[in-house]
């Protein structure tokens, strides 16, 4: 057990991005494009990265290349002059021993904080109580700050109420929660139940503006891996009172996310591809979309590509 916890700790508001994971030809982990794309991101001016969430294929990678990226990523960061940007490192895993161990390699890795999906795999054995002492636990031996991350797509269907999110953000090293189930009812209930400073963000690019109007802090959106300026200009023009504008974005981001949704990090690297010209290759089995698709996709987002590039 650990107690580095107890030092005060907190993410600032914004825009946060759970980068893609960026492999070569040869099915190795591409160091140059994992530098280039957290380094771009950095420079559009949002809050922090997020690595091995579900758009970086975290399934995808053994422990060795876990480290490796946050490394990597870190260092990239570091060199641009982007010290103080929040890195975020995706540790869930099905035992409460193992999703442990990945905390600590994050943090070894140069991670400041780490973000757990809730174990489902065996769902039928696991009540509230048990899930609940799994992220106490947790957040207990974790050396870094601990995330709650919401996701019932990746979880067998498990999606954690608002009673729950609050009991396990109790915990003092549980510093925020990232809300993908686009229930933003809920948001609000965890925004007004939680301690101060809790850190409470959307998981989607189509609910930034609803987000922060009911109290969130942001959001952990995949789709900001094309158009992160334009996210962070949804949350500018709220902050200034702009709602007018930052509806007519947000509108904009939406459709956007929509074809992203329809094909998730799959159709986030075909639109990299398209538009930026790296990121396309996949771990099998998965694999890029067909033609008919990725037409689907790239026309999905010229609208939002056209506004990004206008705010560059």
């Amino acid at each position: 057990m650990t107690e580095s916890w107890n030092r005060p700790h907190s993410l600032p508001r914004g825009v946060y991005v759970p980068t893609v994971a960026f492999f070569n030809e040869n099915d190795e982990v591409d160091l140059e494009a994992t530098q280039r794309h957290a380094v771009h991101l950095a420079e559009a001016g949002v809050a922090g990265i997020l690595v091995h969430g579900s758009n970086g294929e975290a399934v995808h990678l053994d422990r060795e290349e876990r480290s490796l990226i946050v490394k990597t990523t870190r260092a990239a960061l570091d060199q641009a002059d982007h010290h103080l940007m929040p890195l975020i490192a995706g540790c869930g895993a099905q035992s409460t021993r193992e999703t442990i161990q990945l905390c600590q390699d994050a943090a070894a890795a140069g991670a400041g904080f780490a973000i757990v999906l809730p174990p489902a795999y065996y769902g039928s054995l696991l009540d509230t109580a048990k899930i609940i002492r799994h992220f106490h636990d947790v957040a207990t031996a974790s050396p870094i700050p601990i995330l709650i991350y919401n996701f019932p797509g990746a979880c067998s269907g498990l999606d954690l109420s608002s009673d729950t999110i609050l009991e396990i953000a109790k915990h003092p090293n549980v510093l925020g929660v990232k809300l993908t189930c686009g229930n933003t009812g809920k948001l609000a209930r965890v925004v007004d139940g939680a301690k101060p400073g809790f850190f409470v963000a959307g998981g989607s690019a189509d609910f930034i503006l609803q987000g922060l109007v009911v109290g969130g802090h942001g959001t952990i959106a995949g789709t900001a891996n094309l158009v992160p300026r334009a996210c962070v200009r949804i949350c500018e023009l709220f902050n200034a009172g702009e709602l007018k504008e930052a509806k007519r974005l947000q509108a904009v981001v939406a459709k956007a996310d929509w074809a992203a949704i329809q094909t998730g990090f799959a159709g986030v690297k075909a639109a990299l591809q398209h538009f930026e010209g790296y990121g396309e290759n996949l771990r099998k089995p998965c694999g890029l979309p067909s033609i008919e698709v990725t037409k689907m996709i790239t026309n999905g987002f010229e609208e939002a590509i056209a506004l990004e590039r206008s705010l560059a």
